[in-house]
Parts: structure tokens; C-alpha cells; sequence
């Protein structure tokens, strides 16, 4: 994902500006005076509070750079150029599974934005991928270690 576009909806690039502001602002200010606590109880070596501070430390410098990356190369997607003809980032699918006899309902998103348990699939999970640009009444099979599935597009929505 490197240089990738990065396609997120409005609101997946409100919740990384606010992660990136919070790492950089809040956290950043956290981790300082951790670190001056820990420091304060000498001997660096034996101090397992200074090396867990230093870790989180580190774990967060990458996690502000990994945004700051995503952000760079992300472009976010206008609800106002979607259409409810066509499965696209950032709308909503009513699908029928076959085999279950279910309805199920999707947002179509990107894969930081992915939450299965808030019905959020990334437009690179494979029932993703099957699903951009498809159609009311087309049916999508995706392979997964239970076998292939079956699914029918009843509804396009908004996200």
C-alpha cells in the first residue's frame, strides 16, 4: 500500500486526521512525561518502565508515520458522484445469501476502515472486489475455506 491510492469515505478520513491530531498532540505529550518519570529512577538498563515507554514510543512514531502515508496517497470518495445503479466505495449493499436464506447488509469501504462487526468490508476483501460495479438483480460468488458462496444484489444504498 505503499504508493496505492488509498479510496476512504468522508468519514474514514475524519477518524485518521483525528488519530493522526490525538498521536500527535495528546499521546506524544503522554509518552514525554512517562519517559521523564521513568528516567527519573536511574539506571536504564534494569528499567522496565523506561523500555516499555521507549516501545510505545516507537509503536507510535510508526503508527503517525503510517497515516501520515495513507493520507498522502488517499483519495476520498464523493457521495455526490455515486450512483444507486452501481455497487462503488462508500455505498451500502443489501445482499441474499443463497445458501442461508439471509439478508445481509454491507458497507463497501476502504481496508482501514474495515469492520466486519459493523457490517464494513474493505473494497479489497474478496466479496468486496466482487461487488464494485455490480448491479441490482446480479448475483457474486466468492470463494471462502467453507467453499463458494452465493450472493444476490437486491438494493444499492447510500453509506
Amino acid at each position: 500500500m505503499e504508493n496505492e491510492e488509498l479510496i476512504l469515505t468522508p468519514e474514514g478520513l475524519a477518524k485518521l486526521e483525528a488519530e493522526l491530531m490525538e498521536l500527535k498532540t495528546v499521546k506524544r505529550k503522554e509518552l514525554s512525561e512517562r519517559l521523564k518519570v521513568a528516567i527519573s529512577y536511574g539506571d536504564l538498563k534494569e528499567n522496565s518502565e523506561y523500555h516499555s515507554a521507549k516501545d510505545d514510543q516507537a509503536f507510535m512514531e510508526t503508527r503517525i508515520l503510517q497515516i501520515e502515508r495513507m493520507l498522502k496517497t488517499a483519495k476520498v470518495v464523493d457521495a455526490s458522484s455515486r450512483t444507486s445503479d452501481v455497487v462503488s466505495v462508500g455505498g451500502a449493499v443489501v445482499l441474499h445469501d443463497l445458501e442461508f436464506n439471509e439478508k445481509i447488509e454491507y458497507q463497501i469501504v476502504s481496508p482501514v476502515e474495515a469492520d466486519v462487526a459493523d457490517n464494513k468490508i474493505s473494497y479489497e476483501s474478496p466479496l468486496g472486489k466482487e461487488l464494485i460495479g455490480k448491479k441490482v438483480g446480479d448475483k457474486v460468488n466468492v470463494t471462502a475455506p467453507m467453499g463458494v458462496i452465493t450472493y444476490e444484489l437486491l438494493e444499492i444504498k447510500e453509506g
